[in-house]
């Protein structure tokens, strides 16, 4: 059922250059999850001539749901299979290539730290090598997080050092310094994103504390905390997030001097686990109290992202405040809702 349950809340403007993008061949890895079903989508609005690695197939991706991927190229295979990557790359003349394929779920990487290393480290130079011997590519963009700082005293700067003790925080850690590597010693066009927690309609893991916490509301049930509610977070909308890897590969393409850089996206507007689930109850108009169950573990108590540099020397900033992007992430969640089958759609745990 194309599109069932699905309007996404609209940016109020277009993000890009749709000059520079039209026609362009760009390849998306992780196109099926949260935030790269979101970039294919504005990446598609924009003319890019857009090719997305799949691995698995998720009916319940965002990408899919919405009938998107009958409009762009898919290939399926795995992140880690360089001579794969090789061939798209050299098939459809990829010119700027979105390496967003990831494990990014931090209680599977606690289960399975092997396949979540093996991913995330293992995919990242698997992309870059074969990046590196294709030379029609010329713009790359890795997508790194805020986790790879770790556990870090105040707000994170881009010259933090990457501290990463648990083994997400770890792959990103390792992923983030291996594009480093490639940019320096290779002189490889990379640019690297750290964006803090993303959130917004499509995400349908629902032991992420938005989706969890707007489902549970509208079922008419307490919101459960897994940790004591105090970790601190960087919530980031994943439409500004679209955003920004799309102006950071345009500002790459413009001026190389770029290479090797990360740039930290952020509303630097850091809030609690409970302030954020308290948030989300008012604007929903619910008297429910969250549960607070304290069990999570491997969990970073405070993550907050200085966003300076992306301000001054992309000329970036987000389209919407943290109240405005969850009241339309609320609205997204009710008219999925709305559609009684997709009560009893599964947790979205694919490649994101």
């Amino acid at each position: 059922m194309e599109g069932v349950g699905l309007s996404p809340a609209q940016p109020s403007r277009e993000t890009g250059d749709r000059k520079f993008w039209t026609d362009r061949p760009t390849l998306v890895t992780g196109a099926t999850g949260f935030a790269g079903s979101w970039l294919v989508q504005r990446l598609h609005e924009l003319g890019a001539d857009v090719v997305c690695l799949v691995r698995d197939w998720s009916p319940q991706s965002h990408l899919v749901r919405s009938g998107l991927i009958d409009s762009v190229k898919r290939v399926r295979g795995d992140v880690c299979d360089q001579a794969l990557i090789e061939r798209v790359l050299g098939e459809y003349e990829v010119d700027t290539v979105f390496h967003l394929a990831a494990q990014t779920i931090v209680g599977i990487a606690n289960r399975n730290p092997v396949s979540t290393l093996q991913t995330n480290i293992g995919g990242t130079w698997s992309v870059l090598e074969a990046t590196r011997r294709s030379p029609a590519v010329k713009n790359i963009v890795v997508a790194s997080s805020d986790k790879a700082y770790g556990d870090t005293e105040g707000r994170y700067g881009e010259d933090t050092p990457l501290r990463g003790r648990h083994p997400y925080d770890v792959s990103k850690s390792c992923a983030d310094l291996i594009a480093q590597a490639y940019a320096i010693t290779y002189k490889l066009p990379v640019t690297i994103t750290r964006c803090g927690n993303f959130y917004g309609g499509g995400d349908l893991n629902w032991n992420r504390i938005v989706p969890g916490t707007i489902r549970s509301v509208l079922r008419g049930q307490a919101p459960v905390i897994r940790s004591d509610g105090s970790p601190v977070r960087d919530y980031f909308y994943v439409e500004d997030g679209a955003a920004a890897y799309i102006r950071l590969a345009e500002a790459m393409a413009s001026n190389p001097e770029l290479g090797g850089q990360a740039f930290n996206f952020s509303n630097e507007a850091e809030i609690s686990v409970l302030d954020v689930t308290r948030l989300i109850l008012r604007l929903m108009g619910s008297s429910l109290e969250p549960e607070v169950r304290n069990h999570a573990s491997n969990e970073i108590g405070y993550q907050a992202l200085n966003a300076a540099r992306a301000r001054e020397t992309l000329g970036w900033k987000p389209m919407f405040s943290l109240e405005q992007a969850m009241g339309q992430t609320i609205e997204w969640y009710k008219q999925f809702f709305a559609d009684p089958s997709n009560e009893l759609v599964p947790a979205h745990t694919n490649l994101a």
